[in-house]
């Protein structure tokens, strides 16, 4: 018996690694709990498990992301669904492949001592943003759904400097920031801050995060593999999200800190857990509201914005 297994050992001593499909992904900001299923799958194995070595790149423009994927330099980037909308516009030649977070988080956010109690206070004032196009898109319906006519608004490019611009009162409003983060930071320094949800403000729901990729060049297979790893991720934080958490603060030190912690809590049960799944009709009423918006002439069907890169994919 032993002359027997001892070949057999060393020929699995010997044996060389399977090697793994090297992936870059951009996230849309630097890494956050936005990204949990993301990081959890990187730090539970779950990547290698599916023959993938991914490496997470944080951009240095948010409105970096989508432009590295149309030009190659990215296999996958995490970005709005709002943004992919206006994008095919630009020539940008992306499809939807995954979701991130379901629920919209962006909000138009204020201070609750501040002289904008309504969104109609905003007339005669400014109103900061972050990503060019997408956030303007959604400022100005939610300005009109309630009698105010974009121009009557100041828009300010405030770039990163979304809370500290709005605490200092650079301006009086902010566009862009997120229910989970900014409202919490807001608090933390001392700040109340109060939310106006582009959903309750004229504009349909729609998924915040999403991952885009190039609608030609994409690798289905390997996406596909990344989009199983994260729902193995995903499920793993529906189901215990304090043990996921320490899973995810454990991943850099820098991340355990009072927002994020905060953050985590608000974040966590707004995870895709189909992330693969799309709702066509949900792409389909927001460019339905693009149009009546007079944001865009014409409509691009769902089946022009979306795949379902499972559907075709190795099991």
């Amino acid at each position: 018996m032993k002359n027997i297994l001892a070949p057999l050992a060393l020929t699995l001593i010997a044996a060389p690694a399977v090697a793994q499909d090297k992936m870059t992904v951009m996230l849309d900001w630097f890494v956050n709990p936005d990204h949990g299923p993301i990081i959890l799958a990187q730090e539970k194995g779950y990547f290698t498990d599916a023959g993938l070595e991914v490496e997470l790149v944080s951009p240095a423009d948010p409105n970096e992301p989508p432009r590295m994927v149309a030009a190659g330099r990215v296999d996958l980037a995490v970005s709005y669904q709002p943004e992919l909308h206006l994008a095919q516009r630009e020539g940008l030649d992306l499809r939807r492949v995954g979701t991130l977070v379901e629920t919209p988080l962006t909000c138009l956010v204020v201070r609750a001592d501040g002289p904008v109690q309504e969104m109609a206070d905003l007339k005669g004032r400014k109103v900061g943003f972050a990503v060019a196009g997408v956030q303007e898109m959604l400022l100005d319906a939610m300005l009109s759904h309630n009698g105010v006519a974009p121009a009557e608004v100041e828009q300010i490019n405030i770039g990163w400097s979304i809370s500290p611009a709005l605490m200092s009162g650079q301006v009086d409003g902010v566009i862009g920031a997120f229910r989970n983060f900014e409202l919490n930071q807001m608090q933390i320094e001392g700040y109340e801050g109060r939310c106006f949800y582009p959903e309750a403000e004229g504009v349909p729901a729609y998924d915040e995060l999403i991952y885009v990729a190039h609608a030609e060049e994409m690798d289905r297979d390997m996406i596909a593999r990344f989009l199983r790893a994260t729902e193995r991720a995903a499920a793993d934080i529906v189901n215990d999200p304090a043990a996921s958490g320490e899973v995810f603060f454990a991943s850099d030190a820098e991340l355990r800190n009072e927002l994020n912690t905060r953050a985590w809590e608000d974040t966590w049960p707004r995870f895709a857990t189909r992330p693969a799944a799309v709702d066509h009709g949900r792409y389909d009423r927001f460019e339905t509201f693009m149009q009546e918006s007079g944001v865009v002439e014409t409509v691009i069907p769902a089946a022009d914005l979306v795949v379902d890169v499972t559907a075709q994919a190795k099991p």
